[in-house]
């Protein structure tokens, strides 16, 4: 059951009770993804299923495409203000992480990870959160900390998205009146 009635956000982003710029912001992120420039088709559905995995959404009728507001940050050449140094830059890390996943879903299951059933890839995903997975590319990147940072991203991007907040009861972005109180002494 949502704390808010469906449609809530969008009354919400309508009305003075948000700023512009907030009302712009929210209202690109309800936008849909443009389609994948970033990731190679390949790496784009493991992406996906890997976040399909990480955030299940079956009470959506169409579920967030999280993978896409990923692509969307790393065709843009944008990062997400952080990173290991462990990790090479966000975009190196998530090709060689995402072609990890499928060497290891290879070698374990004999298929890439998009086709490994949900406990195949429940399993793969635990090995490499544990660093316990098979292949080469682990042996370079290191799979606890790329899969700390796939999942912080999926999270964060699932959670800023108008209608996921909606449906936590999270309204905090109608702050025009707030703003407006705040002084300066």
């Amino acid at each position: 059951m949502q704390p808010f009635p469906s449609g809530t956000v969008r009354q919400l982003l309508a009305s003075p009770s948000v700023t512009p710029v907030t009302r712009r912001a929210l209202l690109e992120r309800m936008a849909t993804p443009p389609v994948r420039k970033f990731f190679t088709e390949a790496q784009f559905a493991t992406l996906q299923a890997v976040c399909a995995r990480l955030i299940p959404q079956p009470e959506r009728e169409t579920p967030l495409d999280l993978a896409a507001y990923i692509d969307l940050r790393l065709s843009a050449g944008q990062t997400d203000g952080w990173r290991y140094e462990a990790l090479p830059p966000d975009g190196e890390a998530y090709q060689t992480g995402l072609r990890g996943l499928d060497e290891s879903a290879t070698i374990a299951f004999g298929q890439p990870f998009q086709r490994l059933s949900d406990s195949e890839q429940d399993t793969l995903l635990d090995a490499v959160q544990r660093g316990k997975a098979a292949g080469e590319i682990w042996k370079t990147l290191p799979g606890i900390r790329f899969f700390e940072d796939l999942l912080t991203e999926a999270v964060e991007v699932y959670f800023s998205h108008p209608l996921a907040q909606e449906e936590i009861g999270y309204v905090g972005f109608a702050d025009a009146a707030g703003w407006q109180s705040v002084s300066i002494l």
